[in-house]
Protein backbone atom coordinates (compact mmCIF):
# COMPACT_ATOMS: atom_id res chain seq x y z
CA UNK A 1 0.00 0.00 0.00
CA UNK A 2 1.42 3.46 -0.78
CA UNK A 3 1.80 6.32 1.67
CA UNK A 4 -0.95 8.42 -0.11
CA UNK A 5 -3.53 6.43 1.94
CA UNK A 6 -2.24 8.37 4.51
CA UNK A 7 -1.73 11.69 2.70
CA UNK A 8 -4.97 12.08 1.17
CA UNK A 9 -6.54 14.28 4.51
CA UNK A 10 -3.72 16.91 3.49
CA UNK A 11 -3.58 16.38 -0.48
CA UNK A 12 -5.47 18.48 -3.10
CA UNK A 13 -7.42 16.01 -5.23
CA UNK A 14 -5.87 15.90 -8.79
CA UNK A 15 -9.62 14.92 -9.76
CA UNK A 16 -12.69 16.31 -7.50
CA UNK A 17 -16.30 16.19 -8.16
CA UNK A 18 -19.21 17.63 -6.33
CA UNK A 19 -22.72 16.73 -6.36
CA UNK A 20 -23.26 15.10 -9.99
CA UNK A 21 -26.70 14.11 -11.02
CA UNK A 22 -27.68 12.20 -14.28
CA UNK A 23 -31.05 10.96 -15.29
CA UNK A 24 -32.06 9.07 -18.10
CA UNK A 25 -35.74 10.27 -18.50
CA UNK A 26 -37.60 9.09 -15.42
CA UNK A 27 -34.52 7.36 -14.37
CA UNK A 28 -32.01 8.69 -11.85
CA UNK A 29 -28.49 6.82 -13.02
CA UNK A 30 -26.31 9.14 -10.36
CA UNK A 31 -27.98 10.98 -7.53
CA UNK A 32 -25.24 13.50 -6.11
CA UNK A 33 -22.04 11.62 -6.33
CA UNK A 34 -19.14 13.19 -4.66
CA UNK A 35 -15.45 11.87 -5.47
CA UNK A 36 -12.20 13.04 -5.06
CA UNK A 37 -9.06 11.03 -6.79
CA UNK A 38 -5.59 12.21 -4.94
CA UNK A 39 -1.71 12.06 -6.81
CA UNK A 40 -0.42 8.95 -6.73
CA UNK A 41 -3.87 7.05 -5.78
CA UNK A 42 -5.68 3.60 -6.97
CA UNK A 43 -9.62 4.70 -6.30
CA UNK A 44 -11.67 1.86 -6.70
CA UNK A 45 -15.17 2.04 -7.03
CA UNK A 46 -17.16 -1.18 -6.69
CA UNK A 47 -21.29 -1.44 -6.83
CA UNK A 48 -23.77 -3.82 -7.89
CA UNK A 49 -25.53 -3.77 -11.43
CA UNK A 50 -27.62 -0.76 -11.53
CA UNK A 51 -25.12 1.37 -9.03
CA UNK A 52 -24.28 3.96 -11.40
CA UNK A 53 -20.70 3.17 -11.80
CA UNK A 54 -20.94 3.45 -15.43
CA UNK A 55 -22.30 6.41 -15.61
CA UNK A 56 -20.39 8.14 -13.15
CA UNK A 57 -17.49 7.21 -14.99
CA UNK A 58 -19.01 8.59 -18.35
CA UNK A 59 -19.41 11.90 -16.41
CA UNK A 60 -15.89 12.14 -15.05
CA UNK A 61 -14.48 11.37 -18.41
CA UNK A 62 -16.54 13.37 -21.10
CA UNK A 63 -18.55 10.23 -22.51
CA UNK A 64 -21.55 12.06 -20.66
CA UNK A 65 -22.90 15.63 -19.46
CA UNK A 66 -23.93 15.19 -16.04
CA UNK A 67 -27.20 17.44 -15.36
CA UNK A 68 -26.28 18.82 -11.67
CA UNK A 69 -22.62 19.27 -10.54
CA UNK A 70 -19.05 20.05 -10.87
CA UNK A 71 -15.85 18.75 -11.58
CA UNK A 72 -12.32 20.00 -11.33
CA UNK A 73 -8.77 18.76 -12.31
CA UNK A 74 -6.02 20.04 -10.11
CA UNK A 75 -8.77 22.55 -8.66
CA UNK A 76 -9.57 24.30 -12.00
CA UNK A 77 -13.31 23.96 -13.35
CA UNK A 78 -13.85 21.90 -16.24
CA UNK A 79 -17.05 21.20 -18.63
CA UNK A 80 -16.53 18.00 -20.65
CA UNK A 81 -18.49 17.77 -23.44
CA UNK A 82 -16.86 14.68 -25.20
CA UNK A 83 -14.02 12.69 -24.37
CA UNK A 84 -10.91 14.08 -26.15
CA UNK A 85 -11.82 17.49 -23.02
CA UNK A 86 -11.02 14.95 -20.73
CA UNK A 87 -8.31 13.32 -22.46
CA UNK A 88 -7.01 17.24 -22.82
CA UNK A 89 -7.17 17.95 -19.35
CA UNK A 90 -4.79 14.92 -19.04
CA UNK A 91 -7.79 12.07 -17.97
CA UNK A 92 -7.59 8.92 -20.51
CA UNK A 93 -10.21 5.50 -20.01
CA UNK A 94 -9.49 2.32 -20.98
CA UNK A 95 -12.55 0.03 -21.83
CA UNK A 96 -13.22 -3.26 -21.63
CA UNK A 97 -13.21 -2.99 -25.18
CA UNK A 98 -9.61 -1.45 -25.27
CA UNK A 99 -10.05 -0.03 -28.73
CA UNK A 100 -6.67 -1.90 -30.43
CA UNK A 101 -6.21 -2.15 -34.25
CA UNK A 102 -5.32 -6.37 -33.85
CA UNK A 103 -3.86 -6.09 -37.20
CA UNK A 104 -1.19 -3.82 -36.29
CA UNK A 105 1.71 -4.17 -34.17
CA UNK A 106 2.41 -2.85 -30.88
CA UNK A 107 4.38 0.52 -31.53
CA UNK A 108 1.42 1.30 -34.40
CA UNK A 109 -1.34 1.15 -31.44
CA UNK A 110 0.70 3.28 -29.41
CA UNK A 111 0.86 6.02 -31.93
CA UNK A 112 -3.10 5.14 -33.37
CA UNK A 113 -3.79 8.80 -34.39
CA UNK A 114 -0.92 10.28 -33.64
CA UNK A 115 1.27 8.79 -36.02
CA UNK A 116 4.80 10.10 -36.79
CA UNK A 117 5.65 10.89 -40.44
CA UNK A 118 9.09 11.31 -41.72
CA UNK A 119 10.96 14.40 -42.55
CA UNK A 120 11.09 16.61 -45.16
CA UNK A 121 9.45 15.71 -48.35
CA UNK A 122 8.57 12.47 -47.55
CA UNK A 123 6.60 12.76 -44.72
CA UNK A 124 5.51 16.51 -45.41
CA UNK A 125 4.35 15.56 -48.98
CA UNK A 126 4.12 12.16 -49.64
CA UNK A 127 2.46 11.51 -45.92
CA UNK A 128 4.97 8.57 -45.21
CA UNK A 129 5.13 6.98 -41.48
CA UNK A 130 8.31 6.96 -39.58
CA UNK A 131 8.07 3.31 -38.51
CA UNK A 132 11.69 3.44 -37.23
CA UNK A 133 10.96 6.57 -34.77
CA UNK A 134 7.64 5.25 -33.65
CA UNK A 135 9.18 1.87 -32.56
CA UNK A 136 12.19 3.42 -30.99
CA UNK A 137 9.60 5.77 -28.90
CA UNK A 138 7.40 3.15 -28.13
CA UNK A 139 9.75 0.92 -26.74
CA UNK A 140 10.98 3.75 -24.52
CA UNK A 141 7.53 4.77 -23.44
CA UNK A 142 6.58 1.05 -22.69
CA UNK A 143 10.34 0.52 -20.67
CA UNK A 144 9.58 4.01 -18.35
CA UNK A 145 6.28 1.69 -17.86
CA UNK A 146 7.92 -0.92 -16.16
CA UNK A 147 5.73 -3.04 -18.12
CA UNK A 148 7.73 -6.46 -18.53
CA UNK A 149 5.09 -8.66 -20.35
CA UNK A 150 5.91 -6.82 -23.70
CA UNK A 151 9.43 -7.74 -24.93
CA UNK A 152 8.85 -7.58 -29.09
CA UNK A 153 7.39 -4.02 -29.75
CA UNK A 154 7.34 -5.09 -33.43
CA UNK A 155 4.41 -8.32 -31.99
CA UNK A 156 1.21 -8.03 -33.65
CA UNK A 157 -1.19 -7.43 -31.44
CA UNK A 158 -3.67 -10.11 -32.49
CA UNK A 159 -0.68 -12.77 -31.08
CA UNK A 160 -0.58 -11.07 -27.58
CA UNK A 161 -2.56 -12.48 -24.90
CA UNK A 162 -5.09 -10.48 -23.00
CA UNK A 163 -3.00 -9.69 -20.63
CA UNK A 164 -0.65 -7.98 -23.06
CA UNK A 165 -3.17 -6.73 -24.93
CA UNK A 166 -4.45 -4.54 -21.42
CA UNK A 167 -0.60 -3.67 -21.28
CA UNK A 168 -0.65 -2.17 -24.30
CA UNK A 169 -3.97 -0.36 -23.51
CA UNK A 170 -2.67 1.45 -20.52
CA UNK A 171 0.69 1.78 -22.26
CA UNK A 172 -0.98 3.67 -24.95
CA UNK A 173 -3.21 5.76 -22.51
CA UNK A 174 -0.46 7.01 -20.17
CA UNK A 175 2.07 7.55 -23.52
CA UNK A 176 1.24 11.29 -24.44
CA UNK A 177 1.28 13.17 -21.13
CA UNK A 178 -1.70 11.58 -18.93
CA UNK A 179 -1.86 11.59 -15.43
CA UNK A 180 -5.22 10.11 -14.66
CA UNK A 181 -5.84 6.66 -16.08
CA UNK A 182 -9.74 4.96 -15.79
CA UNK A 183 -9.29 1.47 -15.56
CA UNK A 184 -12.89 -0.45 -16.81
CA UNK A 185 -12.75 -4.22 -15.82
CA UNK A 186 -9.39 -4.60 -16.66
CA UNK A 187 -8.81 -7.74 -15.43
CA UNK A 188 -12.25 -9.27 -16.31
CA UNK A 189 -12.17 -12.81 -18.70
CA UNK A 190 -8.08 -12.58 -17.91
CA UNK A 191 -6.61 -16.07 -16.27
CA UNK A 192 -4.84 -15.83 -12.72
CA UNK A 193 -0.90 -14.97 -14.52
CA UNK A 194 -2.77 -12.58 -16.87
CA UNK A 195 -4.37 -10.84 -13.77
CA UNK A 196 -1.46 -10.71 -11.37
CA UNK A 197 0.40 -9.04 -14.57
CA UNK A 198 -2.64 -6.43 -14.86
CA UNK A 199 -2.42 -5.69 -11.27
CA UNK A 200 1.50 -5.40 -11.80
CA UNK A 201 1.20 -2.31 -14.35
CA UNK A 202 -1.49 -0.81 -12.13
CA UNK A 203 0.73 -0.50 -9.05
CA UNK A 204 3.25 0.18 -11.00
CA UNK A 205 1.75 3.70 -12.75
CA UNK A 206 0.68 4.26 -8.95
CA UNK A 207 4.69 4.34 -8.30
CA UNK A 208 5.26 6.67 -11.20
CA UNK A 209 2.80 9.47 -9.35
CA UNK A 210 -0.06 8.83 -12.04
CA UNK A 211 -3.36 8.47 -10.47
CA UNK A 212 -5.77 5.66 -11.22
CA UNK A 213 -9.74 4.80 -10.97
CA UNK A 214 -10.02 1.08 -10.77
CA UNK A 215 -14.13 -0.12 -11.31
CA UNK A 216 -13.55 -3.77 -11.05
CA UNK A 217 -16.25 -6.75 -9.02
CA UNK A 218 -13.00 -8.13 -8.55
CA UNK A 219 -12.70 -7.78 -4.91
CA UNK A 220 -10.03 -9.66 -3.83
CA UNK A 221 -7.87 -7.14 -6.62
CA UNK A 222 -9.49 -4.27 -5.75
CA UNK A 223 -8.18 -5.05 -1.69
CA UNK A 224 -4.80 -5.99 -3.23
CA UNK A 225 -4.18 -2.65 -4.79
CA UNK A 226 -6.47 0.14 -3.94
CA UNK A 227 -5.37 2.95 -1.59
CA UNK A 228 -9.47 3.49 -1.38
CA UNK A 229 -12.56 1.71 -2.72
CA UNK A 230 -15.60 3.96 -3.07
CA UNK A 231 -19.10 2.03 -2.26
CA UNK A 232 -21.78 2.88 -4.87
CA UNK A 233 -25.54 2.02 -4.30
CA UNK A 234 -28.67 2.57 -6.43
CA UNK A 235 -26.92 5.99 -7.71
CA UNK A 236 -25.27 7.25 -4.65
CA UNK A 237 -22.10 7.26 -2.49
CA UNK A 238 -22.95 4.43 0.44
CA UNK A 239 -19.23 4.63 1.28
CA UNK A 240 -15.37 5.06 1.03
CA UNK A 241 -13.20 2.45 3.12
CA UNK A 242 -9.99 1.28 2.80
CA UNK A 243 -8.43 -1.89 3.02
CA UNK A 244 -6.89 -1.07 6.13
CA UNK A 245 -10.02 -0.46 7.84
CA UNK A 246 -12.49 -2.86 6.13
CA UNK A 247 -12.59 -6.26 4.85
CA UNK A 248 -13.54 -7.50 1.54
CA UNK A 249 -16.96 -9.17 2.92
CA UNK A 250 -17.85 -5.92 4.45
CA UNK A 251 -17.36 -3.81 1.82
CA UNK A 252 -19.51 -6.19 -0.07
CA UNK A 253 -22.00 -5.70 2.50
CA UNK A 254 -22.24 -1.91 2.25
CA UNK A 255 -21.97 -2.24 -1.60
CA UNK A 256 -25.37 -4.94 -1.15
CA UNK A 257 -27.17 -2.79 1.70
CA UNK A 258 -26.92 -5.23 4.16
CA UNK A 259 -25.09 -3.21 6.46
CA UNK A 260 -24.06 0.58 6.19
CA UNK A 261 -21.17 2.55 7.52
CA UNK A 262 -20.65 2.18 11.48
CA UNK A 263 -22.95 -1.00 11.27
CA UNK A 264 -20.96 -3.99 9.62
Amino acid sequence: MSATTTATTTATPVLSARGLVKTYGPVVAIDGIDVDLYPGEVLAVIGDNGAGKSTLIKCLTGAEIPDVGTIEVDGERQDFRTPQDAREAGIETVYQTLSLAPHLDIAANLFLGRELRRPGPLGGVLRMLDRTAMRRQAEEKVSALGIRTIQDISQIVETLSGGQRQAVAIARAVAFGSRIIVLDEPTAALGVRETAQVLEVVEGLRERGMSVVLISHNMPNVFQVADRILIQRLGRVAGVVTPKTHTAAEAVAIMTGAASLGEE
